[in-house]
């Protein structure tokens, strides 16, 4: 009786680790709803093309990605975040605190973000200080900061259109929204003498809409609601510029070249980051970073160029490439 209880134990026991092990054959991945359609593909092309299963992707902002990811190591915490912002020092700290601390940072390219609408409407000509006039909480009016009374386009600028102001965009969890007002939001308001520093409070009275982490929803909004703007990812625009055009910032059209040279106001760059500390556990995961930063997908002529990436000098490229491929740990003074 005794040998039989043990043989049952170790059995149990065997399976219980085999199918411990065949669960982490599954990559699990989150992060940036920007980041989402690049990952998507490659998780994809890594399913198809490897004998692992495709790894499990969630579009959850790039702060609710990092929040997960800093949870702690082992089951139940992602393997992979995407963001589309840089990892903030106090995410980081998080990290190390619950014991993530060995972490590889991966650039993979740039995106610009966009104030785009339906192109049933003529394309608009708006500056960093038009936008913000639109959608900071305080503005100023005649030399005093007031709480924002612009419900007209027109009345930021008589040359703009006689239009409702209406703007879909990002939460509070977004990389999207992170990069909108440090880009925007800071940018206008430093060269604004009515502010002692930097302002990123954004209204409350409804003419901004918090329209979630999909950008594909705030891009349906806008067929039904044309006379709003949404605020997301270039990537966004240029696979639906059969229904939608955008606004030129600072006189400057969001096209690729803008965006990688710089031209582009608001542009940014996407990441990814690595949990290295999963590896031994999750098999497959560096054979899906490898790929996600080979040429075939981030090079000048790869797949996800053809999806809206804007992809990175060939010698950042490579810099970038051979920091993955060493596993290099990340340390905060990167962030500083």
């Amino acid at each position: 009786m005794n040998r039989i209880l043990k043989t049952t134990v170790i059995a149990a026991a065997v399976m219980s680790v085999a199918g411990v092990a065949q669960a982490r054959d599954q990559i699990r991945i989150v992060g940036s709803s920007t980041v989402y359609p690049f990952a998507s593909y490659v998780t994809e092309e890594f399913g198809a093309t490897t004998n692992y299963p495709t790894p499990v992707i969630e579009s959850t902002g790039s702060g609710g990605g990092l929040r997960l990811f800093c949870n702690g190591v082992g089951e139940g915490t992602p393997d992979i975040t995407n963001a589309s912002r840089r990892m903030k020092v106090v995410e980081f700290e998080r990290c190390a605190e619950n014991g993530v601390t060995d972490i590889t940072e991966a650039k993979i390219g740039s995106d610009g973000i966009v104030l785009g609408q339906s192109n049933t409407n003529d394309v608009v000509a708006l500056t960093r200080e038009d936008i913000f006039k639109a959608v900071a909480a305080m503005v100023p009016v005649d030399g005093e900061l007031v709480e924002n009374p612009y419900t007209n386009w027109s009345e930021i600028d008589s040359s703009l259109p006689d239009r409702e102001i209406s703007i879909y965009g990002p939460p509070t969890t977004s990389g999207t929204r992170d990069a909108f007002e440090e880009l925007v939001m800071e940018s206008a308001s430093e060269e604004m003498d009515a502010y002692e520093e930097a302002y990123t409070d954004i209204r409350s009275d409804g003419v901004y809409i918090d329209a979630g982490e999909n950008d594909n929803l705030i891009v349906q909004r806008l067929q039904e609601d044309t006379g709003a703007f949404g605020i997301f990812g270039y990537s966004f625009l240029e696979e639906n510029l059969n229904t939608l055009n955008a606004a030129t910032i600072d006189g400057v059209e969001p096209e690729a070249e803008a965006i990688s040279s710089g031209d582009y106001p608001v542009a940014r760059s996407l990441w990814f980051y690595v949990k290295n500390q999963h590896a031994d556990d999750v098999p497959p995961m560096y054979d899906y970073v490898d790929m996600f930063m080979s040429e075939m997908m981030i090079g000048s002529d790869g797949y996800l160029r053809d999806i809206g990436l804007i992809v990175l000098p060939e010698g950042e490229r490579e810099e970038w490439r051979e920091k993955v491929a060493d596993r290099t740990k990340m340390t905060v003074d990167v962030l500083k």
